[in-house]
């Protein structure tokens, strides 16, 4: 039994070894998010699969969000979330929660988790380094009765305008793992909350990097029977997402993998974060385990 196992072991080594020869000095951008941020074994397992990447000579650039722990914190202090086609409204004494959560106990716990499983990770935001500047996020909405499109007011969110790429190019072929929470700045002062798959589909656009990789709560871009589609070119992608096929939250994952792609980005890969070595299964195995899509 003993020998058969250490065989099944030899032959995942195998497998992975053109992979690791192909990307060893690439860049990737991997967004934690979803549930599994919230299981310390899920998050672990993420740190070691990260760990492993960086030493096989890979850039990695992680990116997380923190929504249910924003959500769970403000419920703490009694204060109510406004949600506006899936956006949270953030006022002026909410972005204060917001990046004391990211920045405070979400990214500090990734960086920790990283760092004992043997990593070198560095907990950044968008403010430290000048690494992210911001503006605020401009959404209209049609009035239903008269077509009439009015500005919404979202407070303090923000969308990315300037990436510091020359931090970004100081790190590569160093040990250090950046580890960076969705919060951003303007030249005001004025900080934003920032979707954290816009934040990473940016960086990685930005960085040119190989692949962005988005851990999700899903398996990836699915069928309306539930098929998982393993792969998909932004041409398709735009069709599912025009007819109908891709809905709901996916909309936004897939529109910021298309929009990394034609800024450079080679492939990105959606997949269920809480599937143990997701990361690795999907980049260093023949078949992966979720979507990926492609120009």
């Amino acid at each position: 039994m003993k020998n058969i196992e250490a065989v099944k072991r030899a032959a995942v080594l195998t497998e992975a070894l053109p992979y690791i020869k192909k990307f060893s000095g690439e860049t990737f951008v991997v967004k934690f998010g979803g549930s599994s941020m919230g299981n310390k074994a899920a998050m672990e397992n993420f740190a070691q699969n990260v760990v492993l990447l960086k030493s096989c000579g890979i850039n990695v650039v992680v990116v997380h969000g923190g929504g249910p722990q924003i959500s769970a914190m403000l419920e703490r202090l009694g204060i109510k979330s406004e949600f506006v086609n899936g956006v949270r409204v953030t006022t002026k004494d909410m972005i204060e929660i917001v990046e004391m959560v990211l920045c405070g106990s979400i990214n500090k716990e990734i960086v920790s988790t990283i760092n004992k499983c043997g990593g070198v990770a560095l907990g950044l935001s968008g403010k430290d380094a000048n690494l992210m500047k911001a503006k605020r996020m401009r959404k209209t909405q049609k009035e239903t009765d008269s077509n009439i499109e009015r500005i919404l007011d979202l407070g303090y969110v923000g969308t990315p305008t300037v990436v510091n790429t020359e931090f970004f190019d100081a790190l590569e072929n160093t040990p250090v793992i950046p580890v960076i929470a969705p919060v951003g700045f303007d030249d005001a002062g004025n900080t934003y909350n920032i979707n954290a798959d816009i934040v990473a589909g940016v960086i990685a656009g930005e960085l040119e990097a190989s692949k962005l990789i988005l851990m999700t709560d899903v398996d990836g871009v699915q069928t309306d029977d539930k098929t998982l589609i393993s792969s998909l070119t932004t041409y398709n992608a735009e069709e599912m997402i025009k007819n109908g096929q891709i809905y709901g939250g996916m909309i936004p994952k897939v529109e910021t993998c298309i929009e990394a792609i034609r800024k450079g980005v080679e492939t990105v890969h959606i997949i269920n974060g809480n599937k143990e070595h997701a990361l690795l299964l999907e980049i260093l195995t023949d078949n992966g385990i979720g979507t990926m899509i492609f120009e």
